[in-house]
């Protein structure tokens, strides 16, 4: 098979790979569609660390290929979508509720850290009872594969926030996850959302997903502005979807005390991320700080396709570019450079 491969910091290629076998309780996928997350060029630029060949890629769907020996209830050849985590389900971490820090800090995300990826021709899943999502038979590839990792993490990004029914929201980053994490706190019954972004199409989506107002960081003081939209009080809520200190920073500056700073953002630069003490009420403001990682699993999954086959919501206005495999190489390149105004681009597998 082929597979789209970091080969070592700062390089990529496609190169061939034998398809994978599964162990008992695994399953290999032949890949249909799948997306490439800034996340990704996070990886390849070292984020965490150097890797050798290993396949990229953690939003991908497709047909089961094989299953393991003691997999039960599902078939060859069913349609499944597979989350960015795939969690054991049995370790510490995930029977404490946390299975997305699978044995240990972000454990649970294996493709293209610890295991290959799904921006391959097949794919392995681990534990796939646990991991495997059967598709809706009405629900194309190009919405579904949005369940994979922006629908699950965005979503997470407004459940962690712990938005009061008709409370104030500000969501820093209109990317694709900034763009769910408004469409999620839409849906958890905010009052007013309020999204930080300088890039007009983003904005554009930013609008068509929630939210009532833009702020422009370029051309006003974001952090008055929000103070200004408030009337002076300051957001219950506040969503760090970029991965900046200095938006993280501005996070606890305009939330209110009391208030959630739900932190999604990918903070994949420097040493420390920093609290502005005073805004911190030097460390006794009552502000509650959450961070997550997309939720995986099969019940998640199933949630949020039913979402998709039942018309709540249709994220596929972020996918701008869709590619044949055979061009994932310019994809990643656009990806990294964020050219053309790209925001999600699909892949298509023959």
């Amino acid at each position: 098979m082929r597979a789209f491969v970091m080969r070592k910091i700062g390089e990529v290629a496609v190169m061939d790979k034998p398809i994978p076998e599964p162990g008992p309780n695994d399953a290999v996928i032949r890949t249909t569609a799948a997306m490439i997350c800034t996340s990704d060029t996070h990886t390849v630029r070292g984020a965490i660390g150097d890797r050798s060949n290993l396949t990229l890629g953690h939003e991908s769907l497709g047909v089961i290929h094989r299953l393991g020996s003691a997999v039960q209830g599902h078939r060859v050849g069913d349609r499944v979508a597979v989350n960015a985590i795939t969690p054991c389900f049995r370790c510490d971490n995930c029977l404490r509720g946390y299975p997305s820090q699978c044995t240990e800090i972000l454990g649970g995300w294996k493709f293209a850290n610890t295991v290959d990826g799904g921006l391959a021709e097949y794919f392995r899943v681990n534990d796939a009872e646990a991991n495997l999502a059967p598709i809706p038979a009405g629900l194309p590839d190009d919405k579904a594969v949005y369940a994979c990792d922006m629908m699950s993490t965005g979503f997470m990004a407004a459940e962690h926030a712990a938005i009061p029914i008709g409370g104030d929201v500000a969501v820093f980053g209109a990317g694709p996850v900034g763009l769910m994490a408004i469409a999620g706190a839409r849906m958890l019954g905010a009052g007013s959302i309020i999204a930080v972004e300088t890039v007009p199409k983003r904005q554009e989506l930013a609008r068509h997903f929630g939210a009532d107002a833009i702020v422009d960081f370029r051309t006003v003081d974001t952090v008055m502005e929000i103070h200004r939209l408030t009337h002076g009080t300051g957001v219950d809520s506040s969503i760090e979807a970029l991965g900046s200190s200095a938006t993280f920073a501005n996070c606890v500056r305009v939330t209110r005390p009391g208030g959630t700073i739900s932190n999604v953002g990918y903070h994949g630069e420097g040493e420390f991320v920093g609290i502005p003490r005073l805004d911190w009420g030097v460390g006794m403001s009552d502000q509650t700080i959450r961070t997550g990682l997309c939720p995986g699993g099969r019940e998640r999954m199933g949630r949020l396709l039913r979402l998709l086959e039942r018309g709540r919501i249709d994220p596929t206005p972020l996918t701008t570019h869709r590619f044949p495999f055979d061009e994932i190489e310019r994809a990643f390149g656009m990806m990294a450079s964020k050219s053309d105004g790209i925001i999600k681009p699909l892949i298509e597998f023959k």
